[in-house]
C-alpha cells in the first residue's frame, strides 16, 4: 500500500511517500517534497494547489492520504491557510485519514522505525510526515493504537 503523509505548516504542505509491500517498507522517489500556497486568500491559489496535489497522487498511484492533525485552538493552533489546504485535500477522491501527533508517537513507540532517517533520501523537514506514514502503515498492520 502506498500512502502519502502530509504535514501542514502555515502555507506549506510537506509530503512523504511510503510504500509497504509484504512487510517491507520502501521510500519511493517523489518529484515534489512540498507545496507552498501563496497567496492563500484567493480561490484560484487553493484550486491550483488542489489540482497539483491531485495530479501528484494520481501519477504515483497513492492509495491513502494521511494528514497530521493540527490544534484548532490555543497556543499551537494551525493557521487558517493550513485548514484550507486540509479541506482541499479531503475533497479529493482518495481516502484521507487524520492522525494526531499523540497517535503517531504511540504507534512509533510500539513499533520503532528500524532505519536511520539520515540514510533515507528525505530532507529533515519531511521527518514528521515520514513518521506519520510509518505510524499509519503500522496501524494498518497491527491494529489499535494504545495511547501513552
Amino acid at each position: 500500500m502506498l500512502v502519502c503523509a502530509v504535514e501542514l505548516k502555515g502555507r506549506e504542505a510537506i509530503l512523504s511517500l511510503l510504500n509497504q509491500d509484504g512487510g517491507a517498507f520502501m521510500v519511493p522517489d517523489c518529484r515534489q517534497r512540498l507545496f507552498t500556497v501563496s497567496p492563500s486568500d484567493t480561490t484560484e491559489s487553493i484550486r491550483s494547489f488542489q489540482f497539483a496535489f491531485a495530479k501528484l497522487m494520481e501519477d504515483y498511484k497513492v492509495e491513502e492520504i494521511v494528514v497530521i492533525q493540527r490544534e484548532q485552538k490555543g497556543k499551537f493552533m494551525g493557521s487558517a491557510t493550513s485548514f484550507k489546504l486540509e479541506a482541499a485535500i479531503q475533497l479529493l477522491e482518495l481516502p484521507v485519514t487524520m492522525m494526531s501527533t499523540k497517535e503517531i508517537k504511540a504507534q512509533i513507540t510500539r513499533n520503532p522505525i528500524q532505519v536511520d532517517f539520515d540514510s533515507l533520501d528525505l530532507k529533515k523537514f519531511q521527518k514528521p510526515a515520514f513518521g506519520a506514514a510509518y505510524a499509519y502503515l503500522n496501524f494498518c498492520t497491527y491494529g489499535d493504537i494504545e495511547e501513552i
